[in-house]
């Protein structure tokens, strides 16, 4: 199903002509755009823009969408807002269940946003790993918001509707003292044998890492196993190791660690919603809409 807020997207590109000009009117980063964008191609089956280094030329398919789009999204506001209008008596509870950084650095942000006050939603947040989370699904929960790190280790029933988010970048960090300048454009076979925090052995998110680190052959003195980020970016502040964090969990990090610039390592947790059927209501939608918009304009821990 294709999402309204990457069709929001596809006509700001169309009217600016690059991802970077589309990102700085929305809101977004570039790279967010251009995972929205790569998101349409994908449900849409066609590809919509030629890519140059500073620009994004719309392909016949792209302008033909671009061209509907608009009323596309007019007549979805439309619906949303006859929705929201029959329920205006009443508020609808949403039960949801959310891993650890989305609710510390996304969730706080939603409920901040002015928009929410006007939702009508009655939030019930249970905060565990997406395991859990998709467990509660058949125990009471209305939305799973997950991430699943490359194709394993997550499964869950057919009849579950399932949104993307967004994409929740790693990024390799170092201990500050070790000398390397932040950002800096390292070879990832430089850092084998080096100190490393990982996860524990045996777990989706450790299979995936230790293929790809592998495959750049890296290969890691390993000296704490911790699942829990904060734990780990702490760790490597104090000068354990080096390690593999999402940017989401490095929004507050500490100053005594560096972020490196790895091109071998390009990994991504894919973050979504799972939504039972049933529960997909206009508000719901709205909820869901607002959570995307909000991932999309946080931006990259390194800047």
């Amino acid at each position: 199903m294709i999402n309204p807020v990457h069709l929001r997207t596809l006509i700001e590109v169309g009217q600016h002509g690059s991802f970077a000009a589309a990102a700085a009117a929305l809101g977004y980063t570039a790279s967010a755009v251009s995972q929205q964008m790569a998101a349409l191609e994908r449900d849409a089956g066609v590809e919509l823009f030629q890519r140059t280094a500073r620009s994004a030329i719309p392909t016949p398919a792209a302008t033909v969408m671009i061209r509907h789009a608009a009323k596309v999204l007019t007549d979805i506001e439309a619906l949303l807002a006859a929705a929201a209008r029959s329920q205006e008596s009443g508020r609808e509870e949403l039960r949801v269940g959310i891993f650890p950084s989305l609710a510390t650095f996304v969730m706080p942000k939603i409920l901040q946003n002015p928009v929410w006050k006007d939702l009508g939603i009655d939030l019930r947040l249970s905060v565990g790993e997406p395991g859990q989370t998709i467990a509660g699904l058949q125990a009471g929960l209305d939305v799973a918001l997950v991430f699943q790190v490359g194709q394993a280790g997550l499964a869950w029933p057919h009849t579950i509707n399932r949104q993307w988010i967004g994409d929740d970048n790693y990024r390799v960090v170092l201990p500050a003292g070790w000398g390397f300048r932040p950002e800096a454009k390292v070879a990832a076979d430089h850092l084998s044998g080096m100190p490393w925090i990982m996860h524990h052995p045996g777990t989706s998110d450790a299979t995936v890492i230790e293929r790809l680190f592998a495959g750049c052959n890296l290969h890691p003195l390993v000296v704490a196993h911790s699942d829990d980020f904060n734990a780990t970016i702490e760790m490597a502040a104090a000068g354990l190791g080096a390690a593999l964090v999402p940017e989401l969990a490095l929004r507050n990090r500490p100053s005594g660690v560096v972020i490196l610039d790895v091109p071998e390592i390009r990994l991504a947790r894919n973050v979504f919603a799972l939504i039972i059927n049933e529960k997909k209501t206009a508000r719901v939608q709205l909820f869901l809409d607002l959570l995307t918009e909000t991932f999309g304009t946080l931006g990259t821990a390194g800047n």
